[in-house]
């Protein structure tokens, strides 16, 4: 037998190796239509208002956040499924990159045409030194947009979880209907700050 020969894994052995929760769980169909689904059982006004959240809303994530919020329970794909499909929006974060390279691409260029004796070196520097201040502006326009969605999305997502863990222990109880507003304007609230 070969030393460095690997073994050959047979069917018993792998099957061990593999995380059960991963591979007995049913694959759910990523479609628009189980969270419009879900989004027609909702009752009149609850569901206006989510729309009208997802309409002047630019984030999935709190789209998402606030849905299961509302009690859905399926997949983020299928939420954004709907959402892309219903409300397309710009992506400002894919611009600024895209501003970014386009600006490495023409300082570059200035250099060579600097080398090339193309553009006179002193006026060459001078716009090398504007333009990359404009670069640096706009990487920190890029930086400070990522960290405030990442940082609101993130706490959209734990007043979502500690909501949900109040209402299940008042579940039943007589306090649950007017937790059940607090909770609404708690998170109405939330959504609205910056």
């Amino acid at each position: 037998m070969n030393k460095n020969a690997q073994p050959v894994a047979n069917s018993k052995n792998s099957a061990k190796r593999t995380k059960q929760g991963i591979t007995l769980s049913p694959n759910e169909r990523i479609s628009s239509e189980l969270f419009e689904f879900w989004l027609d059982n909702l009752d009149s006004a609850t569901q206006e208002s989510f729309l009208v959240f997802a309409e002047s809303n630019y984030s999935l994530i709190e789209c998402y956040l606030y849905a299961r919020f509302l009690g859905y329970q399926g997949a983020i794909s299928s939420c954004d499924a709907w959402y892309t499909q219903n409300y397309p929006k710009p992506d400002h974060r894919e611009v600024l990159l895209f501003e970014i390279q386009e600006m490495q691409e023409d300082i570059k260029k200035l250099r060579d045409d600097i080398e090339a004796g193309v553009v006179k070196r002193d006026s060459g520097v001078a716009r090398i030194a504007a333009m990359q201040k404009e670069l640096r502006s706009t990487i920190s326009q890029v930086e400070t947009f990522t960290s405030n969605k990442d940082k609101k999305g993130l706490l959209m997502a734990g007043a979502d979880r500690a909501i949900r863990e109040i209402l299940s222990i008042f579940k039943d109880e007589p306090i649950e209907g007017p937790l059940q507003d607090a909770s609404m304007s708690v998170w109405a609230k939330m959504q609205l700050s910056e």
